[in-house]
């Protein structure tokens, strides 16, 4: 029987053995956390986002406890696949309004002068999801590090927590992906 509160950990494991309330507590000790988060990501997104934080928190947590999802091992590991499931939900969202900006199917009309339609934070955010995977393949934790300071917004010291370093060597990696990520983004002259 689990104890009206827990840990984290003491929770997810709960989960992992299958207890059914375990869930619902996680969630209830978390949910601030989470709105954080997601608010942080946000707050980065294009003027006129109809995602809103909640909304981000809820479709996060149905695709971490969903079926067939197997529950993170600890706090650290939570919070970095809840970050990654919040950035994955807010790239989908940037590929359909560029899908929709490119057509999506809708009638063709001429524009007059003067109109200008721009999106640049939804260009910006898939082009930095793709240069990820690359990034990832030559350093998967730099790669993290960018997913975790970039796409939710945590401070050093708390992305160097989520991936288990410490914060100089966090730092580093950081400025090395910086580096990588600006190579990688600019365009050719």
């Amino acid at each position: 029987m689990l104890r009206p509160v827990g840990t984290v950990t003491e929770l997810l494991q709960a989960m992992r053995r299958g207890e059914p309330e375990a869930a619902d507590r996680l969630l209830a000790l978390v949910y601030q956390e989470l709105r954080q988060m997601a608010g942080r990501m946000l707050a980065r997104e294009a003027p006129g986002q109809t995602l809103q934080p909640t909304a981000l928190v809820h479709e996060a947590w149905l695709r971490m406890v969903g079926p067939g999802q197997e529950a993170p091992t600890g706090r650290a590991h939570f919070f970095g696949v809840a970050a990654e499931a919040m950035r994955r939900i807010l790239v989908e969202a940037a590929r359909r309004r560029r899908a929709q900006k490119r057509g999506g199917g809708a009638e063709r009309v001429e524009l007059q002068e003067g109109c200008a339609v721009t999106d640049p934070p939804a260009e910006e955010v898939l082009a930095v999801h793709e240069a990820l995977d690359a990034l990832a393949a030559e350093d998967s934790v730099a790669a993290e590090l960018v997913k975790l300071r970039y796409f939710v917004g945590l401070t050093m010291e708390e992305a160097a927590s989520v991936v288990g370093l410490p914060v100089r060597t966090a730092e580093r990696r950081w400025a090395f992906a910086r580096a990588w990520l600006r190579r990688r983004l600019q365009p050719e002259n």
